[in-house]
């Protein structure tokens, strides 16, 4: 799925604020965030850094982005239950968020309590992401 330069910077950020939802930021969370933003073309270096500063970082609202499409919003919720999830756990301040996340971008609460069960049956993470399916358009083409 194609997408723009706002949306994968939404989508990098919208998992960042989830991860600093229950106030810690374990090493299975940092590993799928790099990964993650990697995807997504960001430098390694700016990854690690703001990975380790979220915590702190106070001038990030906490606020759910509205993206472009649905698909790509319930691509997010996808991957931030997987990487809610990575911990073992989903932290209730995680689940408020991504359901806050979800009603911002109009998604149903049914379809998202169905993903939240799906999310939490598996027994273990899996190998591929949504994020592994998004392409950066960095220009829309001249017409």
């Amino acid at each position: 799925m194609n997408i723009t330069v706002m949306d994968g910077s939404n989508y990098f950020k919208g998992l960042l604020l989830l991860i600093r939802k229950d106030r810690k930021i374990t090493e299975s969370e940092i590993e799928m965030m790099k990964r993650i933003g990697k995807k997504l073309g960001f430098e390694k270096d700016f990854c690690e850094e703001t990975i380790m500063e979220i915590l702190g970082n106070k001038f990030m609202l906490d606020t759910p982005e509205e993206f472009s499409s649905k698909e790509l919003a319930m691509k997010f919720i996808k991957d931030g239950l997987t990487l809610a999830l990575s911990d073992d756990e989903v932290h209730p301040a995680e689940e408020e968020w991504l359901k806050l996340f979800a009603e911002k971008n109009k998604l149903d609460s049914e379809w998202f309590c169905s993903e939240r069960e799906k999310a939490a049956k598996r027994n273990s993470l899996p190998v591929k992401m949504e994020v592994d399916d998004l392409i950066i358009i960095h220009s829309k083409p001249l017409i």
